[in-house]
């Protein structure tokens, strides 16, 4: 769908949308289309400006137990992480939150088992049917989900995570490499993946206005892969891949959040059918976006500076010298998570109108 040119009267602020820890308080604009048509412009490879994390709503409703025990729920019924995050998590795992890091763990040093091939007898799968899909749906779907921003399901425990929550760090690396563990591990993964595509059905028959699906399974630490790239494609990818297509089979979109400097896996992360992908900050977004930003949307950050004392003239500079790099109307990207706190209110307006002009061209 080709927007009019940009025009100066778009910059009628017409709200202020309610900032986060991570996301400060953002204007929103008078925009020719709603903030989710722009997103879903942009992945579908015809951005209108340069969308950004304050462009979407982050969906982890109570319902799953997983995101009680992460401590990562956001839907209409307020949640405090610190009383009322941690406990147990579908397979019954206790979480602890810990408020100095804002997340919560499983508690290293007593795993729930230390070979992979004795899951069928440990592990104890959760009755989905017995969550309270309808009071979730009765909450959500007409109220939180009734957004103008894209509305974004996150799956906080993906495969790696998950083995790494039964087995500890060390077991989980270990298993996904042992000749003797990794039959068992497959199989293992293929259930799980079972299970989530069996959540998702019901996420997308109780909640029919949810835009994205996202799924959050870590990779990396602050200087390297966890593991090869050949690794997470023979063990993680074709998994992945089940489940994109189902997202993909009903509509919707697939996001991966996946931590840690992990450039050499973005070629698997693409492989396994993901539309987007925030790195880190420690990872060399402009290698990454102009190697892969033609065949999956990537987060890339500007030049990093302190809101509190750069004059508006420099962060003006810094937005037109972002956009000159990364808004490419043939490899749209989006604006960093990890940068969000550059979006002041002069970053902000001259990155809208200098992407809206360079995505117009």
């Amino acid at each position: 769908m080709k927007i009019p040119a940009f025009d100066p009267k778009e910059l009628k602020i017409l709200s202020m949308q309610k900032g986060s820890h991570i996301i400060p308080e953002t204007a929103v604009y008078d925009t020719p289309v709603t903030q989710k048509e722009a997103w879903k412009a942009t992945l579908a490879g015809n951005a209108y400006w340069q969308v950004s994390l304050a462009d979407y709503r982050l969906f982890t409703p109570e319902i799953v137990p997983d995101n009680i025990a992460r401590a990562q729920v956001f839907e209409e019924k307020p949640f405090d992480p610190v009383t009322q995050g941690g406990g147990k998590d579908m397979f019954g795992l206790e979480w602890e939150y810990v408020a100095q890091v804002g997340g919560s763990m499983v508690r290293p040093g007593k795993p729930l088992m230390e070979d992979a091939n004795d899951w069928k007898d440990i592990l104890v799968w959760p009755d989905i049917e017995s969550w309270d899909w309808e009071g979730s749906s009765k909450l959500n779907a007409d109220t939180f989900l009734e957004t103008p921003r894209l509305t974004n399901m996150w799956m906080v425990n993906g495969w790696y995570e998950r083995l790494i929550s039964f087995m500890d760090f060390e077991g989980a690396i270990m298993a996904m490499v042992d000749e003797d563990q990794t039959d068992a591990v497959t199989e293992m993964f293929t259930k799980l993946t079972d299970l989530y595509i069996a959540i998702l059905e019901k996420v997308f028959k109780y909640y029919p206005k949810l835009d994205a699906v996202g799924f959050h399974d870590d990779w990396g630490s602050q200087r390297e892969t966890f593991f090869s790239p050949k690794v997470a494609q023979e063990m993680i990818v074709p998994h992945m891949k089940r489940v994109t297509k189902f997202i993909h089979d009903n509509g919707k979109y697939a996001e991966l959040h996946s931590c840690g400097q992990i450039l050499k896996q973005v070629p698997n992360i693409i492989e396994a059918g993901w539309d987007w992908w925030n790195p880190q900050l420690m990872n060399d977004m402009p290698a990454i976006y102009e190697l892969y930003g033609d065949k999956i949307c990537v987060g890339v950050a500007p030049e990093m500076f302190d809101p509190a004392t750069t004059s508006e003239d420099e962060q003006r500079r810094i937005a037109r010298e972002y956009v000159d790099k990364f808004c490419k109307p043939d490899k749209p990207s989006f604006f960093n998570l990890y940068a969000s706190m550059l979006l002041t209110p002069t970053f902000k307006e001259e990155l809208y109108i200098r992407s809206r002009e360079a995505y117009s061209k």
